[in-house]
């Protein structure tokens, strides 16, 4: 136990480590029915990446519903249907005519699929999510390239931020974003016991309970010289408690 522990704490720093053995345990005694869901809030600056070099074979394009390709997309097909139908938009690539991977990005407001929550975007900002790259080509430099791509686009549109959340349990994905200039703008974490959600989420000292309506958090961009933990999120209770649709 104390290798495992030491293990965790330099993976993931002493806190997240200790919230991940929690997890693990409500997992253990739940079933699988409890889960511990801790996330940091990034916005990620867009329209400063340097241009890559084309790769013979490889093709990146806005998807649309109707494409071919969409038939290799490891997800449920009612899934993809219902982000296109809440105005999602997905890019993909392909490299040799063979499906490497795909991004899709909200705008106006992202409805999280793991947790209940309504994320609201600023004007100039988009949620980026289910950023995924096939096993055989995550060596490569098919990812950088599918997010230059839509970086690229993105930032000719007007947009200058761009949102995500990343569990504190994924320390490669943290240091990665990181690495790309993303800023921490707040952290939000959920405890789920079935159905039921207990949420802790930026600007609020208490935590919520929540069981078949879903929370509004607003997001800002970063202002200048805003550091890690200072957070650019609004909670926001809408008039009516909404169903969650996903």
């Amino acid at each position: 136990m104390s290798t495992r522990w030491q293990s965790l704490r330099q993976e993931l720093g002493a806190p997240a480590a200790r919230l991940y053995l929690l997890h693990r345990l409500l997992q253990a005694v739940s079933g699988g029915r409890a889960r511990l869901l801790p996330y940091r809030l990034y916005a990620q600056p867009l329209g400063l990446l340097q241009p890559m070099r084309e790769q013979a074979g490889t093709r990146i394009w806005l998807c649309q519903p109707e494409d071919p390709v969409v038939a290799a997309f490891p997800r449920p097909a009612f899934v993809l249907a219902q982000r296109w139908a809440n105005g999602n938009r997905c890019w993909v690539c392909t490299v040799k005519g063979r499906f490497a991977g795909m991004l899709w990005v909200s705008t106006g407001s992202h409805l999280e699929d793991e947790v209940r929550c309504r994320f609201e975007l600023p004007a100039d900002g988009v949620w980026d999510h289910d950023v995924y790259v096939e096993p055989e080509f995550r060596l490569g430099r098919t990812l950088a390239r599918l997010w230059q791509a839509v970086d690229t686009q993105l930032a000719a549109e007007g947009r200058h931020w761009s949102f995500s959340r990343i569990s504190r349990f994924n320390p490669a994905s943290v240091r990665s974003h990181e690495r790309l200039g993303a800023r921490c703008v707040g952290t939000m974490t959920v405890l789920a016991l079935g159905q039921l959600e207990l949420s802790w989420r930026p600007g609020r000292r208490l935590p919520q309970w929540h069981w078949n309506s879903t929370p509004v958090q607003r997001l800002h961009a970063p202002s200048a010289g805003s550091g890690e933990n200072q957070a650019a999120a609004t909670p926001v209770e809408p008039p009516n408690p909404e169903s969650r649709d996903v």
